[in-house]
């Protein structure tokens, strides 16, 4: 008798397709896909950081592969979903992650260009990706898509505009597929971070204990997130776990959002 490898995990016959995936993020959500049983496509505009993640996979006894992504082009996109089709047969699950973080400025320092790419990778992307996916996805069955949002979708923040308003749209458009998808069995829900421990993330500080010394106050937790808190909530919101939700977003911050309102943070 043979048994399956993957019985009695999450993600069991799941098929995702993750981009981003390269970066810290992305590839954590993809690793803990994979451990739970799903076969994972990697797509990210960077080849090389898609291979990486994809190889971290494959030798950890997964199925993965690579494949080049441009989540702002539209034929790249549908190279990505075909792609996906032709090694694993399916697709069950979208997960955009993707994200261009743009410099800081106010609507007079903010250059057209940088708010034309926050549109197209934050906003643009997930849209193009669902359309591709939602067809396959509905074809195989029904599944998940999980568009990765962020805590400042829903506040405004100082010259973070571009940012800020994509992430506040994509949660939007994330209510808006869950509506038009229902009936084809495809639920559509957000995630939203609060700050994690990434490099990019780590930049303006230099080190992560002066990160948590300066962030850790704005959160009810008192310190930021990890990649693999944001991927334990992504492989919820992909799993039969989370089978009562479409049109949410899942909340992953620490509580600042709530500490927000006005409770002074203890030094």
């Amino acid at each position: 008798m043979t048994h399956d490898l993957n019985e009695g995990k999450k993600l069991a016959g799941c098929t995702a397709l993750i981009t981003g995936g390269g970066g810290e993020i992305a590839s954590a959500i993809a690793r803990r896909f994979s451990e739970e049983g799903a076969d994972v496509v990697v797509g990210d505009v960077n080849f090389e950081a898609a291979k990486a993640t994809a190889k971290s996979i494959t030798e950890s006894g997964g199925q993965a592969l690579a494949v080049l992504l441009d989540v702002s082009d539209p034929k790249s996109c549908s190279a990505a979903v075909d792609a996906t089709i032709t090694r694993f047969g399916k697709l069950t699950t979208l997960v955009n992650v993707a994200a261009a973080v743009t410099p800081d400025g106010t609507v007079e320092t903010i250059s057209f260009e940088d708010w034309n790419k926050a549109l197209a990778v934050n906003l643009t992307g997930p849209f193009l990706m669902s359309k591709y996916a939602v067809p396959q996805i509905r074809d195989a069955g029904g599944g998940s898509i999980i568009n990765i949002a962020s805590q400042l979708g829903q506040i405004g923040v100082p010259k973070r505009a571009p940012y800020s308003t994509t992430k506040a749209a994509l949660i939007r458009l994330t209510t808006c597929l869950a509506c038009d998808h229902a009936d084809d069995g495809i639920r559509v829900n957000s995630l939203s971070p609060g700050a994690i421990d990434t490099a990019r993330s780590l930049r303006r500080f230099g080190t992560r204990e002066v990160a948590n010394k300066a962030r850790g106050p704005l959160y009810l937790l008192r310190r930021t997130g990890t990649v693999d808190e944001i991927a334990s909530g992504a492989v919820f919101l992909a799993s039969d776990e989370s089978s009562f939700m479409t049109g949410a977003d899942l909340l992953i911050d620490g509580g600042y959002l709530a500490f927000k309102g006005g409770i002074e943070a203890k030094s």
